[in-house]
């Protein structure tokens, strides 16, 4: 049953044009009259007749439908005569979905059935007993909440505890033709588990456009239209959640996703913000910590959490003029979580990577004060000396798969949170040298406690290193204020990390909850939808695109599930006709297959990490061993290959390469197949990935890379499986990849330049080892044929720049690896390389 389609073609054609390819209604009808101008002549008849026709039928779709519903608000108060500002007169239109038909299709979505948990749990590591927390309902405040329910109501013993996690920020979809804001409230579910919430399987849903009050410039600042339009934001927020909070006291009964039904309780868990936002939401004075009590003059010193009913208390007992100086509270704006069960603003406000650590902490704070302390240090003209040489070693970053590019430093106007990510992991390399090295032990710190924080599992002992990092931090920053670059740390963003470690606890991991979540939901749900209307009203025109796009996914979720999804709609054609021959093709390669930054893969976990070779090797490189010896520079690559070859064929002899006699190993003249890449993919859950946690990069070993030079990337192999971090791990350069066959079996392999380590440790200012390119006796490069089955993934090298200085501003990224002797191995390239190159 395809209903409201007749056919798959049908539903698969939909999906291409409205979701996938966004295609504008005159170009849908354009496509639908080639088609039927193809199809009339045979009698047949196109899917659709045009694109009114194609949106009727995707109206029809029953599941994934939540209509839009909206209601006006406006001041109630008193209006004194000859005082009347317009906005007191104005009313305001709110737009949302009923949050609770909206969890009910999560909980009954059968995408993600099997990601999801039905009960709070604490888990521990069996090997040393210690406590991991990683998804939301690992953490003690499901677990804490589920025992306060059934404390004060023993009759909702049994019940499924549903979290509601909220999230909202204003979004600017045009600047250019004049400033259009846009105020999304978004909504997800604690029971799903944060892979799933990363991948935005629908795990996050739209379901509110907040009003955005204006008036006059007379009245813009005035104290009373302040107060007005943090109140109907509350009062908004309590509105639109009002159907949730009937089951907040009395379970309600719900189909789920594996076709059970269970008494489900919903419970106000945590909302997604960066710091104005919390400042509106918990109503607090801006300059204070919404979390905690510390005074905002001296805010890293210990204080007492906030909590609802203290803050309920100050409210009822003194005057505001008190509260606001002394408690940093706004005691004229009501919350709205007062409005429901349990419920307590600053215990909801989740912590923030992107805008406290990614954006504040380290580009606002860290990058600045460096420029500033190397102003203060040198003066102006030999600052930007400085500068300049910065920005030319982040410009001389050699290229890596995910890894953004600054071909011009530092220097543009318009910072995104990419920019910002992109630059923490580059940065530290480039400023050593320039500044002391407790600014160089400052950075470490702030990155390691950063990369710690964003980890998918946290266990006990990386709780413990994140409050290692945090205290390091603050000990270490002083260089900053000793030298009179800052005068207070009481920052509220950096006072923001103290509360981390707590935090982790309560919700579990933080990459579930961070803002660069709605974030990415503005680009699906906000900007792309905007971009599609006609821009007269286009609100309207926008929630109708979005309530369309969610009947396609949920369609998509639904026919899947049912197993109508397998193969493609041609191989489905074949099958019917009997062609089975054409069904069991060859697979085309994914259009993501050659894309530069790293893809996110919904495939399941089979192992932590597998290599393979390009779909298709090069016919215009060397075709043979000869050729390949000749192409490389390498005249005795034959010899490295029958020492491959004895190592593959004999595994169990432990001799090195050069203590086996030559003519003991097997001799191969024969053809072989050069490749240009390789595709790594590898279990990195704490990075962008699929909702199993599965990551794919591409490894590069090409002469010409996007007509900027040759391009030969590093790698981590395995040469002590036994051992952890980079102790069991070795670095190598690929200057090339080939495969060959013999005796039967085919050899995957790869020509490899080995890495030799400086030291027995990482460094200790920067945390990163230091290797350099290996070489044998007579200055002859350390090179080897390896089975890629031991290669890793991919690795990232960034010169130690204060040994040598770039003089020109032409210099190429992919000259990198050739023009310096000595590099760090880059644990900040991303997440999945902190955790494996320790």
């Amino acid at each position: 049953d395809w209903a409201p389609y007749r056919n798959r073609v049908e539903f698969e054609l939909a999906n291409l044009l409205f979701r996938q390819l966004e295609i504008p209604a005159k170009k849908i009808d354009a496509v639908l009259d080639l088609w039927a101008a193809t199809v009339l002549q045979l009698g047949g008849q196109p899917p659709f007749t045009n694109h009114k026709d194609l949106y009727r039928v995707i109206d029809n779709t029953r599941v994934g439908d939540v209509k839009w519903k909206s209601f006006d608000v406006g001041f109630s108060g008193e209006q004194q005569d000859g005082d009347s500002a317009p906005w007191m007169s104005d009313s305001y239109e709110v737009w949302y979905r009923d949050p609770r038909e909206v969890v009910h299709n999560m909980l009954a979505s059968s995408e993600f059935s099997n990601e999801m948990d039905y009960v709070p749990y604490r888990e521990y590591d069996a090997s040393n007993d210690q406590r991991r927390w990683q998804d939301f309902m690992s953490g003690d405040w499901a677990w804490e909440q589920a025992d306060r329910i059934v404390n004060e109501d023993p009759t909702t013993t049994g019940a499924m505890l549903v979290p509601i996690i909220l999230g909202s920020d204003k979004t600017t979809v045009s600047v250019a033709t004049g400033q259009t804001d846009y105020y999304p409230l978004y909504l997800s579910i604690g029971n799903v588990r944060n892979t799933v919430r990363r991948a935005h399987h629908n795990a996050v849903a739209l379901i509110g456009f907040l009003a955005m009050p204006k008036t006059t410039r007379e009245h813009a600042n005035t104290p009373a239209f302040r107060k007005f339009k943090k109140q109907l934001f509350h009062s908004s927020l309590s509105r639109i959640l009002d159907s949730l909070r009937p089951a907040m006291k009395n379970p309600e009964t719900v189909l789920c996703g594996d076709d059970y039904y269970r008494r489900v309780i919903y419970a106000l868990a945590a909302y997604i913000a960066d710091y104005e936002e919390q400042v509106l939401l918990s109503c607090i004075v801006r300059g204070w910590c919404p979390k905690c009590l510390a005074y905002r003059e001296n805010l890293d010193e210990d204080a007492l959490r906030h909590c609802r009913e203290h803050s309920d208390t100050i409210v009822n007992e003194f005057e505001l003029r008190h509260i606001h100086e002394n408690y940093g509270l706004d005691g004229d704006t009501v919350p709205f979580t007062n409005d429901f069960p349990r419920a307590d603003i600053h215990e909801m406000l989740s912590p923030d990577i992107l805008h406290q650590l990614i954006k504040g902490g380290f580009k606002d704070h860290l990058v600045d004060w460096v420029e500033r302390y190397l102003h203060r240090i040198h003066g102006k003209a030999r600052a930007d000396k400085i500068l300049d040489e910065i920005d030319r070693r982040i410009a001389a970053v050699a290229p890596f798969s995910g890894l953004r590019r600054f071909p011009q430093g530092r220097h543009f106007k318009q910072w995104t949170g990419d920019d910002s990510k992109g630059l923490m992991k580059v940065y530290l390399p480039a400023i050593e040298g320039f500044v002391p090295k407790d600014v160089i032990r400052t950075f470490r710190a702030f990155l390691e406690f950063c990369y710690l924080v964003r980890r998918n599992t946290i266990t006990e002992q990386a709780l413990t290193e994140i409050e290692d990092a945090l205290q390091r931090f603050h000990h270490f920053r002083e260089v900053f204020r000793n030298s009179g670059v800052i005068e207070s740390f009481s920052l509220p963003r950096q006072h923001a990390m103290k509360h981390y470690p707590y935090l982790v606890r309560q919700f579990g991991a933080p990459n579930g909850l961070c803002s660069s979540i709605t974030e990415s939901k503005h680009i699906k749900a906000v900007k792309r939808p905007y971009r599609r209307t006609n821009r007269f009203k286009a609100l309207g025109q926008m929630l109708l695109i979005n309530q369309r796009l969610d009947k396609l996914i949920a369609a998509q979720a639904d026919f899947k599930a049912r197993g109508m999804l397998n193969g493609t709609c041609l191989s489905n054609v074949f099958e019917a006709l009997g062609e089975q021959e054409a069904a069991d093709g060859s697979e085309e390669p994914t259009a993501s297959y050659e894309e530069e930054s790293g893809d996110a893969v919904d495939d399941p976990m089979a192992v932590d990490a597998h290599l393979s070779l390009a779909r298709t090797y090069q016919r215009r490189r060397a075709k043979n061993v000869a050729g390949l010896a000749t192409e490389l520079d390498i005249p005795y690559f034959p010899s490295l290959l029958r020492y491959f070859l004895h190592s593959q064929l004999d595994p169990t002899d432990t001799q090195l390469p050069e203590e086996i006699p030559l003519e003991e190993c097997p001799f191969y003249n024969g053809k072989l197949r050069v490749y240009n890449s390789a595709c790594s993919t590898f279990f990195a859950p704490s990075d962008l990935s699929g909702v199993h946690g599965m990551r794919r990069e591409h490894i590069r070993s090409c002469p010409m890379w996007r007509k900027e030079g040759p391009r030969l990337d590093c790698v981590f192999i395995v040469t002590n499986p036994q051992a952890e971090g980079m102790r069991g791990l070795d670095v190598a350069r690929i200057l090339c990849f080939f495969s060959f066959d013999y005796l039967g079996t085919r050899y995957p392999c790869a020509v490899v330049h080995w890495f030799d380590r400086i030291g027995d440790s990482p460094d200790e200012s920067t945390g990163m080892w230091i290797v350099r390119p290996g070489y044998q006796a007579r200055n002859i490069r350390n090179i080897a044929v390896v089975h890629i089955d031991t290669i890793y993934r991919a690795a990232h090298l960034i010169p130690v720049y204060s040994t040598h200085r770039i003089d020109s501003e032409d210099f190429s990224p992919h000259r990198s690896y050739d023009m310096f002797q000595s590099f760090y191995v880059n644990k900040f390239a991303d997440h999945h390389t902190f955790e494996i190159a320790f």
